[in-house]
């Protein structure tokens, strides 16, 4: 639906309420008078200024209700915090009104570093240490009890996100039927993973949100951005993140030795189950998140996302050669041809 001349004058009103609201917040803070720097936008509604003022710098989060919340950071940041990882500290908070000031981390995200030609391997294996020391934390009884469970139903809500967007965009039909053994297949592999270890799982956990902070030492030099909505899942799910990053290509030498890495790191029992239910999750990860992107472009105007997509497809098609998931490979190959397995750009 196109917006008219009225629909205009209220998202104006609208900037102008948050803009006020966010000038007090910052007023309240101190920091009323700092310059402000917005930073590029993310896959979410929020939006991060960075901010300086007599050469302190601090960053605001502005997430407005009711699309954002910002209580889930706040809590997982504290947790992170106070169990020796590096988690931005909260500066200042306003809940109601989703206005958070954090530390300033800097700008050496992983992606930033690797684009400057910086050790591969050193930051995966920073990366790997500091997965492994939050996993050995957290298990099932000493994960906080306010994370939830990463059960049935989120997992199917998000696979089901291939069909409601990137299907839909290529104009593929899914009669009842079909997204009901889609379903069906999708949960006798979960069952699966829900048997194996549980652990704290940040669920975003690859190299964007991820920095390396020079003036601190082992796992705490790597700063950690992207954690509100993490859950309670198998440990596989943010290796496999890391690994099989939905952005770049990660060089297949570094994946093993960073899975060796890591199972040394964690001592794992039972490697052939551990790895099946890695490539489960990779599945219903790429499956969900090609269906993400798809809806960035369609429903949010942020068409660069489409870049990955030609990659996730790739990811998605290896995952599930595991024998664990022939079902899965062959609802793919029956509902979506090859030639199908690409960016939807044609919006007509």
């Amino acid at each position: 639906m196109p917006i008219g001349p009225n629909d205009c004058e209220l998202l104006d009103m609208d900037n102008d309420v948050r803009e006020s609201l966010r000038q007090t917040f910052l007023t309240t803070a101190g920091w009323g008078d700092a310059n402000q720097a917005p930073l590029a936008g993310d896959a979410s509604f929020r939006r991060y200024i960075r901010l300086n003022k007599d050469g302190e710098r601090a960053m605001l989060m502005d997430a407005p209700p009711p699309t954002e919340d910002i209580r889930p950071f706040s809590q997982m940041a504290r947790h992170l915090s106070t169990n020796g990882f590096s988690a931005p500290q909260i500066l200042a908070e306003d809940e109601n009104n989703g206005f958070l000031l954090l530390e300033d981390f800097g700008d050496d995200t992983f992606t930033n570093l690797l684009a400057q030609d910086e050790d591969e391997a050193a930051l995966y294996e920073l990366a790997t240490d500091t997965l492994a020391s939050i996993h050995l934390l957290h298990d099932i009884k000493t994960t906080p009890k306010w994370v939830q469970p990463y059960n049935n139903d989120r997992l199917l809500m998000e696979t089901a996100l291939l069909l409601d967007w990137f299907m839909a965009a290529h104009d593929l039909d899914v009669s009842s039927e079909a997204r009901e053994a889609y379903d069906q297949a999708w949960v006798e592999l979960f069952d699966k993973v829900h048997k194996g270890p549980q652990t704290l799982v940040l669920r975003d956990y690859h190299v964007d949100n991820l920095m390396r902070l020079e003036d601190r030492d082992n796992v705490k030099a790597c700063g950690l951005l992207d954690f509100q909505d993490a859950l309670v899942g198998h440990p596989a799910y943010d290796l496999m993140s890391l690994l099989e990053d939905a952005r770049r290509d990660v060089d297949i030498e570094i994946q093993a030795r960073m899975k060796d890495r890591y199972h040394a790191s964690m001592g794992t029992k039972n490697r052939e189950d551990f790895d099946t239910a890695y490539a489960i999750l990779a599945a219903q990860r790429h499956a969900k998140v090609i269906g993400i992107f798809t809806r960035l472009d369609r429903r949010d105007g942020k068409p660069h996302y489409l870049d990955h997509i030609d990659r996730l497809w790739g990811l998605l098609e290896e995952s599930v050669k595991h024998a664990e998931l022939s079902n899965i490979k062959n609802w793919l190959d029956t509902h979506i041809p090859k030639d199908k397995r690409i960016a939807a750009k044609d919006r007509s």
